[in-house]
């Protein structure tokens, strides 16, 4: 729209009364365009350049109601008043309802115009409001497509990324595997073979995050059910054939989930090597809901607090669980009521938001 100079298109077969208005309008600080009749209305304003019509009723050929309901067909129309000589409330009803900015009464010596000129004021200000509204909405919806879409490739990215982890995860575990296989040295084997569960254990949680339809958690009850199978195949012989998993569908963020999955790789391999130095037995896990906190256990039916320290040991074993229960903020017990090794972790399933400065303070 020209806001110096609006163009208003009035369509009326009374060329006399179109004279009084173009006179008024023009002195108003309006272009006054002059339409006979509907159809030739309907051609103006294909032209373009029509910021607000103002339209009879009663003409030959198209009649008012007809040509408006055409007008407001065409895409961005300009708004409508509706005029009529007729005191006919239905026919301002029916306007109205078909989509008129305004309606008023002519009558045939123009003292009509200073209305008409203040309901196409109005009606210009109304369109202005309206195309500001759906402009903001077509931005709102813009940035929230443009939003989903930057979404849609960051997961994809993160996918792809832990697609990458995972497979350059599972090919150090399956190396230090084939080393571990090769040597000759009980020790090196050893210290290969808890490499390989580390490593593994760590490479799960990407494994699960890129198989799953939601990258912020993981669903403990798979990815220790298949932690659990990554060390069977690990182990010797059958050491590890009944070692159990009892599990909730317990969902938790991935980087607490790597240190339960650890936690859970040192103590199962500490009970393969010293609960039961004659051979095989059975190796429980089992971890759930308590309340707001998450209880793990591993527990053997094995020697027990008769086992023998083996030399060889770094002490590894112990410092990892510890590092890994600090970062869960657990509380890690020693069941003395159970007749082999019962070790249970008590941790909160979320971490704890951190105080405030000045909170220990004020306490």
């Amino acid at each position: 729209m020209n806001q110096a100079t609006p163009t208003l298109l009035y369509i009326d077969d009374d060329a006399g009364l179109a004279r009084l208005v173009d006179r008024g309008l023009t002195r108003l600080g309006f272009k006054v365009i002059h339409a006979a009749d509907g159809a030739d209305g309907l051609d103006r304003l294909a032209q373009g350049g029509v910021d607000v019509v103002a339209l009879d009723q009663y003409m030959p050929g198209l009649d008012g109601l007809e040509t408006l309901e055409r007008i407001l067909a065409i895409p961005n129309a300009p708004p409508v008043v509706f005029v009529s000589a007729a005191q006919d409330s239905k026919i301002a009803v029916t306007a109205l309802k078909a989509g008129a900015a305004d309606y008023l009464v002519k009558d045939v010596h123009g003292e009509f115009i200073p209305l008409l000129q203040v309901a196409v004021d109005n009606a210009l200000r109304q369109a202005q409001i309206r195309k500001a509204r759906d402009d903001a909405e077509a931005e709102v919806h813009a940035s929230r497509d443009r939003f989903a879409a930057l979404a849609a490739e960051r997961e994809v990215l993160l996918r792809e990324v832990n697609h990458r982890v995972g497979n350059s995860l599972q090919i150090i575990a399956s190396l230090l595997h084939l080393q571990a296989n090769s040597s000759t040295e009980d020790d090196v084997k050893a210290a290969l073979t808890n490499a390989m569960g580390r490593v593994a254990a760590v490479a799960q949680v990407h494994r699960r995050l890129y198989t799953s339809h939601d990258l912020k958690s993981v669903l403990l009850n798979q990815y220790l059910d298949a932690l659990m199978e990554d060390l069977r195949r690990s182990a010797e012989g059958n050491r590890m054939s009944r070692l159990t998993l009892k599990a909730g569908p317990i969902e938790i963020d991935p980087d607490r989930a790597v240190a339960i999955g650890i936690i859970v790789n040192e103590l199962v391999m500490n009970a393969v090597k010293y609960a039961y130095p004659d051979g095989a037995g059975p190796i429980h896990v089992d971890l759930h809901a308590q309340g707001d906190d998450l209880v793990l256990s591993i527990a053997d039916d094995g020697v027990g607090l008769n086992a023998k320290s083996d030399p060889r040991s770094t002490g590894m074993g112990q410092r990892i669980v510890t590092a890994m229960a600090l970062k869960l903020e657990a509380d890690v017990e020693r069941d003395p009521a159970h007749a082999g090794t019962k070790i249970v972790l008590r941790f909160p399933r979320a971490k704890k938001p951190a105080a405030e400065p000045g909170c220990a303070a004020a306490s």
